[in-house]
């Protein structure tokens, strides 16, 4: 089956920015299963539109705004369905997603992915699920690369990553980069996980390559729209 222009144009943007999109989709929406399934809303549209629409200026800006445009809308229709009123934590996250300028630039969310990476880094996790977590929503590495990372089944490790996002939902851990104070008590965490993510893009645990130059640039795996 021939690929179309529009789809090579998507899975590019989804090489170069799936990462910074979902990062930014979790700090406006504060929960990793809302934001990727947001993510993966706002590609999907975007295969749809932009074929007659055109490429926007600023492919991220657009992904991250149609992300949560379909975030608020679920949350919307699970209210209805639930037919009670909106917790105030959501309300707050969609109050939060409404505040998104309609012209972000790198100056408004450039530093997302490394507030990301200090989120993953808290010292409540584990050394462990530091890098896992990193390797999973900041490098985009599907969860069967990271159990092989780790040397356990698919199933222990998407265990391992659903336990460690629910103790950052739970104990209410925030999205951001540490105040100076409690800087020195992460710093040592995210060099690990740096550490761990550089490891994997020289010595590729699944596929043919040897290296994954997307993972050393900082970019993303070839995404769910790659042929």
């Amino acid at each position: 089956m021939s690929v179309g222009p529009i789809d090579r144009v998507v899975d590019e943007v989804f090489r170069r920015e799936a990462g910074r999109v979902l990062a930014t989709l979790i700090r406006l929406l504060g929960d990793f299963d809302l934001a990727e399934e947001a993510r993966q809303e706002a590609f999907t549209a975007a295969i749809e539109q932009w074929e007659s629409t055109g490429v926007p200026a600023n492919p991220r800006a657009w992904l991250i705004k149609a992300g949560r445009n379909k975030a608020v809308d679920r949350i919307r229709r699970d209210v209805v369905f639930r037919t009670k009123i909106i917790d105030c934590e959501t309300a707050s996250a969609e109050a939060d997603a409404a505040a998104v300028p309609e012209d972000e630039d790198d100056s408004t969310f450039g530093d997302d992915r490394l507030r990301l990476i200090f989120t993953c880094c808290h010292p409540a996790l584990s050394a462990e699920a530091h890098v896992a977590l990193t390797l999973r929503e900041v490098c985009g590495l599907t969860t069967q690369a990271v159990a092989r990372a780790f040397l356990v089944s698919e199933e222990t490790m998407a265990q391992r990553l659903v336990r460690a996002k629910k103790k950052i939902r739970d104990a209410g851990i925030p999205y951001e980069t540490p105040e100076p104070p409690l800087f020195n008590q992460r710093i040592h965490g995210v060099l690990a996980v740096v550490y761990g993510v550089f490891t994997e893009g020289y010595a590729v645990t699944t596929g043919t390559r040897l290296v994954d130059a997307d993972i050393v640039r900082g970019g993303h795996p070839p995404g769910p729209f790659a042929r």
